[in-house]
């Protein structure tokens, strides 16, 4: 998500990727215990030092992408709860720019939650229409100065002109110079339903894989990159465009969020009560 306009990447994923629906094995939650819960029925998010928040509005890098400014909260934008229920609101201002919003579980100086192995999920519907890009992603909380590749893992990427399907990938982040390394996986749903409901976004990082899930069912599988030596945080937002048109996009546009969780691995003699009681 960072640094890149990723409109001609994915569009390649679309036309090469194999097509995959939610028939794979279900997500196990018993060797996992909760280490990070918001269920959104406060808000609790600031501009840039995280405090005794639990989310930041900016990547920890600073690093804003797509055609709509991400925003720092203001009341009613671009972030509201109610019911229990997170709103990302995309719109346009007075002067006609677009503006939207992000959510990280971490700041630039590492403050907040990040974990580097575990099993981290979002229940959310998605907004529709053309030029709207949600997505629910990990990215390596580190030093800025770190001079080591780093990973991020895109659970879920949505391009509202394209509502047959979402994207999953992953990237290995050189910095000198900066390039990535990359795996992408397009998802086959039917057309309209992640807008219409919501669904249940997943993944699992171990030492060995990346497992993704949909409805904790699993799509797909890779192995853990060698350069993942990081805790990763955690990252939701609305963005628009990536190369994509947004002169049709709907204004206002809205990402509705139920909740955010991630669990970390229980200890070995827990686990093993795991696979007794199987």
């Amino acid at each position: 998500m960072r640094r890149r306009n990723l409109g001609f990447v994915f569009l390649v994923a679309l036309l090469t990727a194999v097509q995959a629906h939610a028939e794979g094995g279900e997500l196990d939650l018993c060797p996992l215990e909760r280490a990070f819960t918001d269920d959104f029925n406060d808000l609790s998010i600031s501009a840039w030092d995280i405090g005794d928040k639990r989310w930041i509005a900016h990547t920890p890098w600073a690093g804003d992408f797509g055609d709509a400014q991400f925003t720092d909260p203001q009341d009613g934008f671009p972030f509201t709860a109610k019911d229990g229920i997170l709103s990302i609101t995309a719109r346009k201002d007075t002067e006609g720019n677009w503006r939207s919003g992000l959510i990280a579980s971490a700041d630039p100086q590492e403050k907040g939650f990040a974990l580097q192995y575990g099993y981290f999920e979002i229940r959310a519907k998605m907004p529709s229409g053309p030029g709207v890009w949600p997505a629910f992603w990990l990215g390596t909380s580190e030093p800025r100065n770190r001079k080591e590749p780093s990973l991020e893992v895109d659970i879920i990427e949505y391009y509202g002109h394209s509502p047959e399907a979402f994207q999953s990938a992953y990237h290995i982040w050189h910095k000198n110079p900066v390039r990535s390394d990359h795996e992408l996986h397009s998802t086959s749903v039917k057309p309209g339903s992640l807008s219409d409901e919501f669904h249940v976004y997943g993944a699992q990082v171990d030492p060995e894989n990346i497992t993704y899930y949909l409805d904790r069912k699993e799509i797909w599988k890779v192995k853990t990159p060698v350069e993942h030596k990081m805790p990763l945080l955690l990252m939701a937002n609305l963005a628009l465009g990536s190369g994509w048109p947004i002169d049709k996009t709907p204004n206002p546009s809205v990402m509705a969020i139920d909740y955010i969780h991630a669990y970390k691995f229980k200890s070995d003699e827990e686990k093993e009560k795991c696979s007794i009681n199987q």
